[in-house]
């Protein structure tokens, strides 16, 4: 595997944060939908954000704290 080294993130770690805020943000409208029943409200698409937000930013954060060979916060 490809990973960036302790304490520096790359490319592939944006792009793989983005899918999973992304992943969250589709999970997060789906649990909405299934117990209203409805079509999400405003309301329900800023639940949604800021979801996305917190799972985006705590997989960057663990990407950060982890060295190239998968081991968290050990340096390399």
């Amino acid at each position: 595997m490809n990973n960036s080294k302790f304490f520096s993130l790359n490319v592939r770690d944006f792009l793989k944060g983005l899918l999973v805020a992304t992943g969250t943000a589709f999970g997060t409208g789906l649990i909405a939908v299934l117990q209203n029943g409805t079509i999400p409200q405003s309301g329900d698409f800023r639940a949604m954000g800021i979801s996305a937000a917190a799972a985006g930013v705590a997989y960057l954060v663990k990407n950060l704290f982890t060295n190239s060979n998968g081991e968290v916060a050990k340096k390399e």
